[in-house]
């Protein structure tokens, strides 16, 4: 990694990207610590200060700390996740999007238009129910002394200045993207991530290190290590597998010449749908929870078992029932997920009109069923790689109490999102490299 940087910054051209790329993060930064006129930023943090830190994870680990500070960021790059999520499904049920995507690049621009109209449209509602739900209880300062008009006024501030920063971060994602490494917006969810990570490291160091004698602290240390190069490591096969199957394309002659005869593969990545099916299973339990804590001061018994804070404790065994609900919601997603990312019908008819066929199975219906048996096999492995990931950090804090904002999703997104631009600054520098030898 440090040799493909440092190959990378001898380049003229990525340097520019790479520096292009690290003064948008800074701006990216800069943003999440400025406050938005007339709110109290301490506000959210006391009144979040009551919730369990593991049901806010998610929360605090995508907006980088942001929505506790209230700050310009704190709606984050949510809104636009969300959206992507939507066309994705959206998709698959209305034809005309359905063929949008199947026009190329005209149509990917169209349906990504799209999808930042409908970002803004889910940021001002976000905006509007935070600014006019928590305003009247303490987000707005000096809100009593207020006229309706002032009020009214102060309201608008708060939702133009939420609204515009969720669309400035969702722009600077895109322009990263265009002028930058690439992978715009995944590296914005990066370096928000990455932020809150020095302050869990410290709750460790304080919770499990300090506390202890020299030589069981170096032994608590040392073990903290090796599970996080544990789970690196994990995310890294679990990234980076795939079944390859076969294909061999039939010889064709026109004229003279000879087209076809190549023998090629399918990739089918063993974690097919990424972390999506962790973030919908975490995000479908703990939504409800997190409503009922910032909207009613009573405890349900029930939101203790879809709290992810209550499972694995030994004295409070029955509250992991709840687990079970999540590990089957993760695998139920990843199936979710990949069939609507990937059709093996659609797959197996252009593979058919092109000329290939996977060697022993006959083109058509046949093809289609092999790769949907292959399909489901890799994704029930990818799905047990998800959660075994997912369940370490969940067990050490149940166990252990080891509370930190980031986990086995924030994980899983540092090593993709790394690994994946790093395969694209090698892959600019191969064809810089080529183009240079042509000029040659």
């Amino acid at each position: 990694m440090l040799k493909t940087l440092v190959n990378a910054f001898k380049n003229k051209d990525i340097r520019k990207k790479l520096l292009y790329t690290l003064m948008m993060l800074v701006v990216v930064r800069i943003g999440s610590l400025l406050p938005i006129p007339g709110v109290d930023t301490e506000y959210f943090s006391t009144l979040l200060s009551g919730i369990n830190s593991g049901d806010l994870s998610y929360l605090s680990a995508f907006t980088g700390g942001s929505f506790e500070k209230m700050s310009l960021f704190a709606l984050s790059i949510t809104p636009y996740i969300t959206s992507s999520i939507i066309m994705q499904l959206l998709t698959i049920a209305i034809p005309k999007l359905e063929e949008m995507q199947k026009e190329g690049e005209d149509g990917r621009k169209k349906i990504a238009s799209i999808t930042r109209y409908v970002t803004i449209g889910l940021a001002l509602i976000e905006s509007i129910a935070m600014a006019i739900g928590f305003g009247r209880q303490g987000l707005i300062k000096n809100y009593a002394d207020m006229s309706t008009v002032h009020y009214v006024a102060s309201i608008v501030v708060v939702v133009a200045a939420l609204t515009g920063g969720s669309a400035l971060l969702m722009w600077i994602g895109e322009r990263i993207t265009e002028k930058g490494v690439g992978n715009g917006i995944s590296i914005v969810l990066l370096i928000n991530i990455i932020s809150g990570m020095p302050n869990d490291f410290a709750t460790l160091y304080s919770t499990f290190v300090a506390p202890k004698t020299i030589a069981k602290g170096v032994l608590a240390a040392v073990i903290i290590v090796a599970i996080l190069v544990l789970m690196v490591v994990l995310v890294c096969f679990l990234q980076d597998g795939e079944r390859r199957i076969p294909v061999q394309y039939s010889q064709k002659v026109t004229g003279r010449k000879s087209v076809g005869g190549q023998s090629t593969h399918i990739p089918l990545k063993v974690n097919t749908a990424g972390v999506m099916p962790i973030i919908f299973a975490s995000s479908l339990m703990q939504f409800p929870v997190i409503i009922v804590q910032l909207f009613s001061n009573k405890s349900y018994e029930w939101t203790k078992y879809l709290s992810s804070s209550y499972w694995c404790r030994v004295e409070m065994p029955k509250y992991s029932i709840g687990l079970l609900l999540y590990i089957v919601l993760v695998i139920v997603f990843a199936y979710f997920y990949t069939s609507i990312t990937f059709n093996p019908v659609e797959v197996a008819d252009n593979m058919k009109r092109a000329g290939g066929v996977i060697p022993g199975i006959t083109p058509g219906k046949s093809t289609s069923e092999y790769l949907n048996k292959i399909l489901n096999y890799i994704v029930f492995i990818g799905a047990v790689g998800l959660m075994i990931i997912a369940l370490i950090p969940i067990m050490c804090s149940g166990f252990f109490n080891a509370s930190v904002s980031f986990g086995g999703t924030s994980i899983i997104i540092i090593v993709g999102v790394v690994l994946e631009t790093l395969k694209q600054i090698e892959a600019q520098m191969v064809n810089r490299y080529y183009k240079g030898f042509l000029s040659e």
